[in-house]
């Protein structure tokens, strides 16, 4: 069965409901939460260590593979082995552009992510994401900005145009993704997708859901000591995970709004176009 957004999603399972009190568990990614806002990372310390394998074995064995091809084309005769020089060619630019998304992935997950945290503020309906992004187009004028990420997607959402959906990855694990769907008010038209949770199996793909609309929804706030940092630990929390990662500092500030009037009085301060 389809889903009902447009464009269709690849392995969508079903939406997740906003509201009710959900079963929640919020395990090692909550990082921090107060009566404000919370702060969930999307990618913990062993995931990171689990894409860098794979992306490390995949460099690994692209690299002989594209040189392997490379030597194999020359020494080919295109005239008398025609079918022979297209299937090496084919698999040459299909190893080539696994290698460009391989490179980012390994830096990515070396250096820059710090978990990519999510911020859900309860008390404004906003939530926030800082995303970095490897790619960087600006290599053609210095080839060295290739090693320098940029920061592509620091975005303020509205919780209200945000949907949980729940897709498959089709691994032999049958391994769960939520996903935050950012659709156009009153439409299924998606604008932009958001990983929230990755690679859970069965009813723990609903867990960390379930604590963030119970958080935004007001449901029996309890356990808001359960992140990294407790409730009196924001400072650390803003030093070691927020600081240096290019958030906006009306962003920052935004992030402990206690309401839409206090949320519009830092935009103005900021000169931030509403």
């Amino acid at each position: 069965m389809p889903s009902q957004y447009q464009p269709q999603i690849f392995g969508w399972i079903g939406d997740l409901d906003k509201g009710g009190n959900y079963l929640k568990g919020a395990d090692d990614r909550l990082l921090y939460a107060n009566d404000n806002y919370c702060a969930f990372i999307r990618k913990t310390l062993s995931d990171q260590i689990f894409y860098l394998s794979i992306f490390l074995v995949t460099f690994a064995l692209l690299m002989p593979a594209i040189y392997m091809c490379f030597s194999l084309i020359l020494d080919l005769d295109l005239k008398d082995e025609s079918l022979i020089y297209i299937t090496f060619v084919t698999i040459l630019i299909t190893s080539l552009v696994a290698l460009y998304i391989s490179i980012p992935e390994i830096y990515q997950n070396l250096f820059t992510r710090r978990g990519s945290p999510i911020i859900f503020n309860r008390k404004t309906g906003k939530v926030y994401i800082n995303e970095s992004y490897f790619f960087n187009f600006k290599v053609l004028r210095n080839p060295l900005t290739f090693l320098h990420p940029n920061k592509k997607r620091i975005k303020e959402y509205d919780w209200a145009h945000l949907q949980g959906v729940v897709v498959h990855n089709f691994s032999r694990c049958s391994l769960n993704t939520t996903i935050l769907m950012v659709c156009k008010p009153h439409s299924h038209k998606t604008i932009d997708h958001i990983l929230l949770d990755p690679l859970r199996v069965g009813i723990g793909s609903y867990l960390v859901w379930g604590w963030v609309n119970n958080f935004m929804c007001a449901n029996k706030l309890a356990g808001l000591n359960d992140g990294k940092y407790k409730w009196e630990q924001e400072t650390q929390f803003k030093d070691q995970i927020i600081k240096g990662q290019g958030w906006p500092e009306w962003m920052v500030e935004a992030f402990n709004a206690t309401s839409q009037e206090e949320l519009a009085e830092i935009k103005q301060r900021h000169h931030i176009k509403q």
